[in-house]
């Protein structure tokens, strides 16, 4: 009568503890850990910015899988023991995927260090805080897509001032060297390089303090 109950709960995302007493069955203990608010929404976003999200977890099949169906993961790898999470990023490696990972363990440290980008909560332990390159200092999930637009969008403003300063450059550097002297009679005097030059920086600094306005949420 007990594995109905058993299998009722397992398909409620809780893991079953069976209890014996003087070596006699006693009763079962379930144990779950409650989904985090914004979870689902969370994995949503990163699917709409174009992302696999798959998750890890030492739980059973049937469990993982319950808790994948409530925030809307299809991707379940189950019952991967602690040493192996690490080998399992690997794989997805090899198979020419760019991984992330997510933990907050002392399991989850070696999958942070071998993934590609290692995300470390920060109310999670020291050495997964070690190994990760990116700490999130709240365990909200949706610090991860944060994460990843102010990414996306600080590689944006980089590849712009570079734009910029190749185009200064390429634009100004011959007229400082004479190059329409010749034709206009136009040359640029020191102060006005310096000017220019300051200009530009200035230029350059304020787009990228424009990232203290971004809004990264989506």
């Amino acid at each position: 009568k007990y594995t109905d109950q058993i299998k009722k709960l397992t398909n409620e995302a809780k893991t079953t503890v069976l209890v014996a007493v003087d070596g006699s069955f006693g009763g079962v203990i379930a144990i779950a850990d409650a989904v985090k608010p914004g979870s689902r929404a969370s994995v949503e976003q990163l699917n709409g910015l174009g992302l696999e999200v798959i998750m890890m977890t030492g739980d059973n099949q049937a469990t993982a899988e319950a808790i994948a169906s409530q925030i809307g993961i299809e991707n379940v790898m189950a019952e991967v023991l602690p040493e192996d999470k690490a080998m399992k990023v690997k794989e997805l490696q090899e198979s020419g995927k760019l991984v992330g990972m997510v933990g907050d363990g002392i399991n989850d440290a070696p999958a942070l260090a071998q993934a590609d980008i290692g995300i470390a909560i920060g109310t999670g332990t020291d050495v997964a805080i070690e190994a990760s390159d990116i700490t999130l200092m709240s365990g909200d999930p949706a610090g991860v897509v944060k994460a990843i637009n102010l990414s996306q969008k600080t590689m944006r403003t980089i590849k712009q001032n570079l734009f910029w300063a190749f185009f200064y450059n390429v634009a100004l550097i011959p007229v400082a060297a004479g190059l329409l002297y010749p034709f206009f009679g136009i040359l640029l005097s020191p102060v006005l390089a310096a000017a220019a030059m300051a200009t530009s920086s200035v230029t350059v600094v304020t787009n990228s303090l424009r990232l203290r306005r971004a809004k990264l949420t989506t």
